[in-house]
């Protein structure tokens, strides 16, 4: 079993995430064939996009599922909350993450640049970062982690976006507070970047991250 894509991804470095703290040998592979569109990659995930699981061969895409995979997989360290109602709570913060979170933090990337900047597009953003974040601390529960004294599946995907946004909000200097610096959702940052396992793979993707920035920058 191997997974295939960069840790300069936030789907890919949420199921690394995923795995570190479950205590999951999951070897970070280039993909075959030399990339995401090779007709290799390919044939293991016709979307063409990472991260991929390869399970003997057979390919399994999309980074939630690949970590429900690892949960079903690999039941004896959850990487889930023990009590249902506690378990949805997790899950609905990686859904809140991908379905509204970052809808909000992706336009602000076309927005680097303050010679071609649509003011419009940044304070929308930064009108919905507040609210969408809102959306995710209204879902936790005890903390300090997104749930619970232990990070879970919800912690993997809200941290390594919230770490995106971060170096986005950094490069593009566009004067938006960051949602992560008060209340709820200071201590929950807190915990989880100073976290043994979690907070060297967000230093790793967030580095990784920041060179994919500037690399785009030189490019433009």
């Amino acid at each position: 079993m191997k997974l295939y894509g960069a840790i300069a991804s936030p789907y890919v470095a949420r199921v690394v995430m995923y795995a570190k703290i479950k205590g999951v040998e999951l070897p970070l592979m280039e993909p075959p064939g030399g990339g995401i569109k090779s007709p290799e990659y390919l044939r293991l995930n016709p979307i063409g996009k990472m991260p991929t699981l390869d399970v003997d061969g057979q390919g399994l895409g999309e980074s939630t599922i690949i970590c429900d995979y690892l949960e079903d997989a690999f039941p004896q360290t959850s990487g889930l909350p023990k009590l249902p109602l506690d378990r949805a709570r997790s899950r609905l913060i990686a859904r809140i993450t991908d379905l509204y979170i970052v809808q909000h933090v992706s336009p602000l990337f076309r927005q680097m640049n303050p010679a071609k900047r649509d003011q419009a597009v940044v304070e929308s953003s930064a009108k919905e970062l507040v609210k969408t974040f809102a959306y995710a601390e209204h879902a936790m529960g005890s903390g300090p982690f997104c749930v619970g004294n232990t990070p879970t599946l919800g912690d993997c995907a809200l941290s390594t976006c919230a770490m995106m946004m971060k170096k986005i909000l950094g490069a593009g200097n566009f004067g938006i507070t960051d949602p992560t610096e008060s209340g709820r959702l200071s201590v929950w940052w807190k915990a989880v970047d100073s976290h043994r396992d979690c907070g060297p793979i967000l230093q790793a993707y967030g580095t990784a991250f920041e060179g994919f920035l500037k690399m785009m920058a030189a490019r433009a």
